[in-house]
């Protein structure tokens, strides 16, 4: 990405077990790293607080993983970055990935990672619920919108900057990934899938309150979907397919 403006973008809620461990791994391969701490209690904002080479947000309460992708980018938009990469940071996602990512973006607005485009050694089996749910939902959003998805859900993802500009992304929870689907689609933005291995390093890992309970999970994001579908875009078909955009090296 040379003479090209980017950073990496990581939100953070309560994950003091691998925060320094990912930002150290992030470092080589981002010249530039956004946390955005989304109220977390656990010590994490000490830690960060010690890491003097990033840049930092910090929301005084949690606000919610969309709320916190959100931030990032008026961050990358306020202060004319050309290209944002978002990971998550509990160990799922490999920053060794990131130059796929961005190798992917040079003709398209938004690449974004898949656990299921293909299979990856280190990959490990994904809980029933959730592979259940991402299955179903990304079913739905394919069929209704005429997109070519194998994973709704994932956080990794590289987006051009000028592109995010014309999204209207307002869902704070974890459903975001799929206003901001349902948006691109309507808009014709050009995405990408591109595979990243799965890694589920605490398959037990709770959602919170109500999304706990599966059916409650999917309801919640089929509302999502539908109230994503009245947000006040200009209609039109997606431009590009999804296709799988592997870097040898790195299989």
């Amino acid at each position: 990405m040379e003479n090209t403006r980017w950073l990496t973008a990581v939100p953070v809620y309560n994950e003091a077990q691998y925060v320094r461990g990912v930002l150290a791994e992030v470092r080589r391969y981002s010249p530039e790293i956004l946390v955005i701490d989304d109220g977390s209690t656990d010590g994490t904002a000490n830690l960060l607080a010690s890491e003097k080479d990033i840049l930092r947000v910090t929301h005084p309460q949690n606000r919610g993983y969309g709320a916190a992708i959100a931030t990032a980018f008026r961050y990358a938009a306020e202060r004319g970055y050309e290209i944002l990469v978002t990971m998550d940071c509990d160990g799922q996602h490999e920053p060794s990935r990131i130059p796929v990512l961005l190798e992917a973006i040079h003709d398209c607005d938004i690449v974004s990672g898949s656990r299921y485009l293909r299979d990856f050694r280190q990959d490990t089996p994904p809980p029933t619920d959730r592979r259940y749910i991402n299955a179903t939902v990304t079913n739905e959003l394919n069929a209704r919108y005429g997109l070519n998805l194998t994973d709704a859900f994932c956080g990794f993802k590289a987006y051009r900057v000028d592109a995010l500009a014309r999204l209207r992304v307002t869902e704070t929870g974890w459903g975001m990934p799929l206003q901001l689907w349902v948006q691109a689609a309507r808009l014709g933005l050009r995405v990408k899938e591109v595979g990243v291995p799965r890694l589920y390093l605490d398959p037990n890992r709770a959602f919170g309150g109500m999304l706990n309970d599966p059916e409650q999970r999917l309801a919640y994001y089929r509302g999502v979907i539908q109230s994503a579908e009245t947000d006040d875009l200009p209609v039109q078909a997606v431009t590009a397919d999804c296709h799988d955009w592997t870097c040898p090296e790195l299989s």
